[in-house]
Order: C-alpha cells, then sequence, then structure tokens
C-alpha cells in the first residue's frame, strides 16, 4: 500500500467510501470533482489550502487506482460570493501548482470549460468546496442525471466522519423522516439566559428528505459527512392557503441574541437591540427573501460519537438547526430570482447546539400529526429515541 499523509484517506478508504455512498458500481465510468478557489474578495486560509491539497489526492489517487476503467477528473472554479449561489457557467482544469491558485490565475492559465457540458456526462460528482454547492448541484443533478456529493468547507478534522457506518446512520435518519413526513407542525421551544421562546412550524404540503450519507439513487445530491432528516416548512404558495409557521426564533451571533419573530414563515421583524440585530434587520428589509425559514433540520450524528468541529457542514449533523434563505433546492419555492441582489443569494443554517450558541438551549421539539396527536422528540437538547 502505498504511504499516505497522514491527514488524508488511503486510496481504499475512498474507494469504499464510494461504493458505499454511491453504490458506485462498474457503470459509473465518469468521476468529476469540483473545487472552488479564494479571490480578492474572499481571500485564501489554511483550511481552503488544505481542502485543495485533500482534493488533488483524491484525484491523482483515483486516477492511479481506477486506471482506464473510471474517468476521473478535477476541476477548478472561481468561487461564487456566497453559500449556495449558482455556478458559473464555465469552470476549469488546471495542471500547475494548485496551492497558492487563486480566481485569476485558474482563468489566465486554466483550460476552460462549461459545467453543463463537463456535468451532462458525469456519474458522480463531489464538490469540495469553500462555498457550499449543494443548492446549485441538486438542480443540476435532476437535469443531468448525476449522484453527487457536496463538502463545503471541508476540514481535517472532519475526516473521522467519513469512516461511519452509513447504514446505521441511514436507519437513525429514516427514523425522523418518517414522522416528518406524517407531522402537519414542528413547536420549537427555546430557552435563554433570562426568556423562553416557541416557533411553531407549518409542515403541511411537504415531504421530509433524508440527508444520510447514501446517494444511490439517479439525480440525489447530499452532503459528506452526513447524518440528518429535514423538511421545508410550507411557504404559502397555495392560494388562499397561508403557512401559519410563527413565533419567534432566537439566535446567538457571539454574545449577542437576536430574536426574529415570525409570520406566514418569513421573518417580518427584529425584536432584539445591539450591533448584530441592527445589520440583521437592515437585511431584512433590503432582502425579504434572506428571512423565508428554509429548512427545518434534525442531524443525528452526536449518539456515533461526533464531536463539533466549527464548521457547519458538519456541525449541523450533530442535532437541530432552522435555515432561513433559499429553499427551492429541497423543494420550496424560494430561489435564487426572489433575491433582488444574487450576490445575497443565501441558505444560511442556524445550529442549535451548546458548542455554536452555548446561550440557547431547545427544552423541547414536538411533532403534531393529522390525527391531532403529538410526539415530542427531544427534549433539553437530547432526542428521546
Amino acid at each position: 500500500m502505498q504511504h499516505i499523509e497522514k491527514q488524508f484517506l488511503t486510496t481504499e478508504q475512498i474507494d469504499t467510501l464510494l461504493r458505499t455512498c454511491f453504490n458506485m458500481s462498474d457503470q459509473d465510468k465518469s468521476i468529476v470533482i469540483l473545487v472552488d478557489v479564494p479571490d480578492e474578495k474572499l481571500p485564501d486560509s489554511v483550511d481552503w489550502q488544505f481542502r485543495r491539497k485533500f482534493a488533488l489526492q483524491w484525484y491523482e489517487q483515483l486516477s492511479q487506482f481506477y486506471g482506464s476503467q473510471k474517468r476521473v477528473k478535477i476541476y477548478y472554479y472561481p468561487n461564487v460570493g456566497a453559500n449556495n449561489g449558482d455556478l458559473p457557467t464555465e469552470i476549469y482544469i488546471y495542471t500547475g501548482n494548485s496551492a497558492d491558485l487563486n480566481s485569476a490565475s485558474l482563468i489566465k492559465k486554466g483550460g476552460c470549460h462549461t459545467v453543463e457540458e463537463i456535468l451532462e456526462s458525469a456519474n458522480i460528482v463531489i464538490a469540495m468546496t469553500q462555498l457550499s454547492a449543494t443548492a446549485p448541484l441538486k438542480i443540476l443533478g435532476r437535469k443531468h442525471n448525476f449522484r453527487g456529493a457536496t463538502m463545503p468547507n471541508f476540514t481535517q478534522p472532519m475526516i473521522p466522519a467519513l469512516a461511519l457506518d452509513y447504514q446505521k446512520v441511514n436507519k437513525r435518519v429514516m427514523h425522523i423522516k418518517e414522522r416528518l413526513d406524517k407531522s402537519i407542525s414542528v413547536e420549537y421551544n427555546f430557552s435563554t439566559n433570562n426568556a423562553d421562546y416557541q416557533f411553531l412550524a407549518d409542515t403541511r404540503n411537504r415531504l421530509a428528505h433524508a440527508s444520510s450519507g447514501l446517494m444511490h439513487n439517479a439525480k440525489e445530491v447530499g452532503n459528506l459527512p452526513s447524518g440528518e432528516s429535514y423538511i421545508v416548512p410550507y411557504e404559502g404558495e397555495i392560494e388562499g392557503n397561508p403557512s401559519l409557521s410563527r413565533g419567534i426564533i432566537p439566535v446567538q451571533f457571539n454574545e449577542e441574541i437576536v430574536l426574529y419573530k415570525i409570520e406566514q414563515n418569513r421573518a417580518c421583524e427584529i425584536l432584539s437591540d445591539g450591533e448584530i440585530s441592527t445589520k440583521e434587520r437592515k437585511m431584512l428589509i433590503d432582502e425579504p427573501a434572506y428571512g423565508n425559514i428554509a429548512e427545518l433540520g434534525f442531524g443525528v450524528l452526536d449518539v456515533f460519537g461526533v464531536k463539533p468541529v466549527g464548521s457547519i457542514l458538519l456541525d449541523e449533523k450533530l442535532g437541530v438547526h432552522i435555515a432561513f434563505g433559499r429553499s427551492e433546492h429541497f423543494g420550496g419555492i424560494i430561489s435564487p430570482a426572489s433575491f433582488k441582489k444574487q450576490e445575497n443569494v443565501i441558505h444560511i443554517d442556524r445550529v442549535y447546539i451548546p458548542d455554536c450558541q452555548r446561550d440557547i438551549r431547545v427544552r423541547s421539539v414536538i411533532f403534531t400529526y393529522e390525527d391531532g396527536s403529538t410526539e415530542q422528540v427531544l427534549a433539553d437538547d437530547k432526542y428521546l429515541f
């Protein structure tokens, strides 16, 4: 076996991961790896450099391992400026040193291809990017029939999470999905150091999604590492049937807790005061779509011993999270066209675990079903199953 740097995976580990997660077979002939690169507005970082090296390692090892059996290609593109923004129309082959690669040098020296040209013939697409490409790749996966995994802001401490038994992860994820599918509402009860808040999410007219790390079906795109079930709240698109989502959602930014008043599934007002509250109030005025409640997520990896690492990609898989903004990639109605400025297009998760929001506790989460029965699934930040 070849020598592999400690922070990376062996070829055999990567192959096992791909076969497990994608049910990869001999019929899958094309694997595409996508990597975004920094620019002046979004400068490079140690983690970003690691990710480019990590992606290149996968490309080099898999190319050698599969030989002529599979085409493995790696493409780079200028970062799009925001999480879940649409991909650029052009991506690039780059054979130079990627350690110091940036958008300007990529465009100048890279070999240009259209993203449509590359993805239409791909069977498996893996995006190791700084900014999440989950939303656009879900849309493109449906169009071009590939399976995909997105690994936004993947960092070295996350590597052990790639070695989980994803069949067991899937079982736990499906436990939640089946209940979300039957629910008509989800009630959250939060507490902070000095107050309690309630948010009721309308889950009528929606089905949940399972993101368990198993992307076995055509057109499936999900996160790696993975382990969550999620649903888009009803957004009121049926005429005469407004969304019933309402209440107050607290979100902690450093020392400040921002209070979002929700009516008809939109954050319509900021009830708190402070520097961040002022910024969020302005954002809601400038971009009303930012206030859309886009996702109710339930991560399950905490019971597998996975610890938070300070990145949304992994941390959201450890517990309850609520997202704001874009939702159409999950089956909702808020798309990039819903935003006034394309640079403001965003889907942003707020994760309710102590390491992410230390002064906010989720005291309970209660599902209500069509027959009027209820089921509490969480108490004091811990699942009851």
